[in-house]
């Protein structure tokens, strides 16, 4: 197996231990949308205690790869998501498929 398809199962385990059913074409591309980050320790990871990270998530993610707008709702979203996966250390993959899911948004990061 590829290191992707190894980081893959990780991702898969959580997202089951949420109690998703996990779509493996988009959890794909989520993936690959999050690029080399996601082999780096650190990076792979998403420190929600840190405002400059969340506003990371809010510009690059939500905003720059979902296409969505500035508003209250992407922190109400992130909200969601941080009560829905509570793991102490959480996969920035798993956090990116869970707001893409939380807010519709599939289309931008399948092509």
């Amino acid at each position: 197996m590829s290191k992707l398809d190894d980081l893959l199962v990780k991702y898969t385990a959580d997202l089951e231990g949420v109690g998703e059913k996990v779509d493996q074409n988009f959890l794909r591309a989520v993936a690959k949308a999050c690029g080399p980050a996601i082999y780096r320790k650190d990076a792979s990871l998403v420190a929600l205690s840190d405002k400059a990270e969340v506003e990371r998530v809010r510009k690059n993610f939500l905003i720059g790869k979902l296409g969505l707008k500035d508003s209250e709702k992407l922190d109400e979203g992130i909200a969601a998501v941080k009560k829905t996966y509570t793991k102490r250390s959480k996969y920035r993959v798993v956090f990116y498929y869970l707001l893409a899911k939380h807010f519709k948004k599939r289309k931008p990061l399948m092509g």
